[in-house]
């Protein structure tokens, strides 16, 4: 980690790397159509800044990275995904080493979203709010999911927010 890693940008880290989380993200994304990023930032303002997280700061968040996830992250992850089986001539050494060099682009410009959300969280007033760290990451994300996606979804809530919880770096 770098010393310009913001205080979210080491959580979302953190979590990530949290048993369960990765397939939970990846779930919650692929169910109810969210960026991840904007997703853990709402699990970081329940668990770890103890605040609730409205329509409205979801909106504003999601506009802030919104381009940037559209237009620049959201193309270099397909690129990284179609190059685990095509076209040819993928999958081979070559083009295994050229996917290595786009996940790493992909990651710095993931990481560039997740300095995006820290500075629209510096600048925005939050509304503190009661209840466990892992209630209120699960509730802020329901704010970002619109909770649409069933019982799975939940589940995968509930694990992210037990990360969330659970995380001890400085907020």
């Amino acid at each position: 980690m770098s010393a310009a890693e913001s205080g979210f940008q080491r959580f979302a880290l953190a979590i990530y790397e949290e048993d369960g989380v990765s397939p939970a993200t990846l779930l919650i994304q692929n169910r109810c159509d969210v960026d991840v990023n904007v997703l853990l930032f709402a699990a970081y303002v329940g668990a770890v800044r103890g605040c609730a997280v409205h329509d409205d700061d979801v909106a504003a968040a999601a506009d802030r990275v919104g381009s940037w996830q559209r237009e620049i992250v959201a193309p270099l992850r397909a690129v990284r995904t179609r190059l685990k089986a095509g076209p040819p001539p993928a999958p081979s050494t070559a083009t295994a080493q050229f996917r290595d060099r786009v996940k790493a682009l992909e990651l710095d410009a993931e990481l560039i979203e997740l300095a995006e959300l820290d500075s629209f969280l510096a600048g925005h007033a939050l509304t503190p709010v009661s209840g466990t760290p892992a209630e209120r990451a699960v509730a802020a994300m329901t704010a970002v999911t619109s909770d649409t996606g069933g019982t799975e979804v939940r589940d995968a809530m509930s694990v992210i927010a037990t990360a969330a919880a659970a995380y001890g770096g400085p907020g």
